[in-house]
């Protein structure tokens, strides 16, 4: 990436020769070209939110900038493009989505994130460090920034307008003001599932902002839960991609004895999975842990696996993490062991399977999903 401070190389992570999808595009090169030629003040604390593969705190590393961000992907290919560049550790500070803010903040930048719901619980929680001489700058592609998005910088921050696009980017400007009387966080949602969905019928989903579907079921996770598999004792059981939680809580009530481990790699997913799962009392053993999908989980260690796995890395069309989630399911159940998929009928997922597992059963179906079990030989 060319940039007025240099040339760094940045790759995504996990590093995939095959993928040639950068680890940064046009906002990136706008916002940092910009803070150049208007010779913007990096002084003090520099914060920047949402930055995903680390391109602009690797380039603004002189700056000793703190990164925030809610994915677990993003901070490691942040810590591996930083040794990279030759920057020392410590000279960037990674928080998460779930950390406190820096008390001050001098330079806000901002990275659009694709939900609105973690724009607005960010930007509130950054608020209050916040004061009338902080930078504020923002940026994404034009497709990323709508009325909705400047609407939330004024009503949160203050006065705020964009610029114009330059190879279909876009940044946005404002000015804090003090004495804006901000709205209460309305995050984390909580609402209460349908009664037709399984074990979880009736009960408590809580949902941090950023997380799938936050203040709904969607419907692909309510047909899963009304087809979940049934009469297992016990076990260990994986919620892959668990997003917040309802598919894993729904085993272990269902199933007292099993050993359930919901992992995700977004802070604000197991955030979610972890307080969906202990507002519904639940007794048994769980484990929370945000990571690579099943990076780390010992082989052949696992009863069961359960995933809705994404396809969309940002704007971005792709398997790749889908063929990462089942490639570590495999590698990572015993003899007998299960794994169990729910997808759009078009995503093919039973083409992937067999390749991999030698076979693929379909569970259910209707119009729209399809539910696969694949059986570790």
């Amino acid at each position: 990436m060319t940039t007025p401070w240099g040339e760094p190389v940045l790759s995504r992570f996990p590093e995939d020769p095959r993928d040639r999808l950068r680890a940064w595009d046009a906002s990136d090169e706008y916002l940092l070209r910009h803070l150049a030629e208007r010779r913007t003040p990096l002084s003090g604390t520099v914060v920047v939110v949402g930055d995903r593969w680390g391109a602009l705190v690797t380039a603004l590393a002189a700056h000793r900038p703190t990164q925030i961000t809610d994915s677990w992907l993003g901070q490691e290919a942040t810590r591996a493009n930083l040794a990279r560049n030759g920057v020392e550790p410590g000279t960037v500070r990674l928080l998460t989505t779930q950390d406190a803010p820096p008390e001050r903040i001098d330079v806000l930048l901002v990275r659009v994130p694709k939900s609105l719901a973690l724009l607005e619980d960010q930007l509130l929680r950054l608020a209050p460090s916040v004061h009338a001489d902080t930078v504020v700058a923002g940026t994404g592609m034009v497709k990323e920034i709508h009325t909705s998005t400047l609407k939330l910088f004024e009503r949160i921050l203050g006065p705020t307008r964009t610029s114009l696009a330059e190879r279909k980017a876009r940044l946005i400007f404002c000015t804090p003001d003090p004495s804006l009387v901000r709205p209460p966080n309305p995050w984390p949602y909580r609402y209460t599932l349908p009664g037709d969905v399984g074990a979880v019928s009736g009960r408590t989903v809580v949902n941090h902002a950023g997380v799938f579907c936050a203040d709904r079921l969607d419907i692909g996770t309510r047909f899963f839960l009304r087809h979940l598999p049934a009469g297992r004792d016990g076990g260990r059981v994986v919620d892959l991609g668990c997003g917040n939680g309802v598919v894993g809580t729904a085993m272990a009530l269902a199933d007292p004895k099993a050993e359930v481990l919901f992992v995700d790699e977004s802070f604000q997913a197991v955030a979610s999975a972890q307080d969906t799962y202990r507002a519904n009392d639940v007794s048994g053993q769980a484990e929370f842990r945000v990571g690579d999908g099943l990076t780390g989980v010992p082989a052949g260690s696992v009863d069961l696996v359960l995933n809705n796995p994404p396809f969309h890395s940002h704007q971005a069309t792709t398997d790749a993490t889908a063929w990462r989630m089942f490639t570590g399911a495999r590698r990572t159940l015993r003899p007998g062991g299960e794994l169990w998929v729910v997808g759009n009928r078009h995503l093919g997922h039973h083409v992937r399977l067999r390749r991999l597992f030698g076979n693929s059963e379909v569970v259910a179906s209707d119009p729209k999903f399809v539910i696969l079990r694949a059986v570790r030989r």
